[in-house]
């Protein structure tokens, strides 16, 4: 990835440059892991089914995970799937687990407008759950902050 310009607007259009081809159209395509809501339900607890389903945001400071300092993986809690590794975790000081980079191919995003300006959402890229957005002011190698929410993810710890 090309080292950004720390603005909105070369921030927004080098991420969406880098990622177009991921992050516009994977928003609406076919997923590997799909379920009904009914299924979801199932699969999911309450605050889980709230977050990576219809895209709420826990208050901060209320995860777990925040503080979780173990070698392992973060997963997704929709699929399984390996999202961040412990080695990519920072404490932003933000009250949510954060991240300056994913897994390779894990991820999906797209540009959310809810709160009336432009942000970059992140999505699993297997079912498509809101993990949360990603901001240009995190630490190095890539300067990305991934500020996720801790109900949609699983640690798993790994052997050091």
């Amino acid at each position: 990835m090309k080292i950004m310009k720390r603005t909105k607007r070369g921030f927004f259009g080098a991420f969406t440059a880098n990622f177009s081809g991921d992050a516009m159209s994977s928003a609406h395509a076919s997923r590997e892991v799909q379920h009904s809501d009914a299924g979801w339900r199932r699969r999911l607890s309450s605050e889980q089914f709230r977050v990576l389903r219809r895209g709420a945001t826990e208050p901060p400071f209320a995860s777990p995970l925040l503080n979780e300092r173990r070698d392992g993986l973060f997963e997704c809690a929709g699929c399984g799937l390996a999202l961040f590794s412990s080695a990519a975790k920072f404490d932003s000081g933000t009250g949510w687990p954060s991240f300056f980079m994913p897994m390779d191919g894990a991820v999906s995003t797209h540009v959310d407008t809810d709160l009336g300006m432009p942000r970059i959402e992140v999505h699993c890229r297997r079912c498509g759950g809101h993990l949360g957005h990603v901001f240009d002011d995190g630490p190095k190698p890539t300067g990305l902050r991934y500020c996720l929410n801790g109900a949609a993810l699983k640690f798993q710890q790994t052997d050091a």
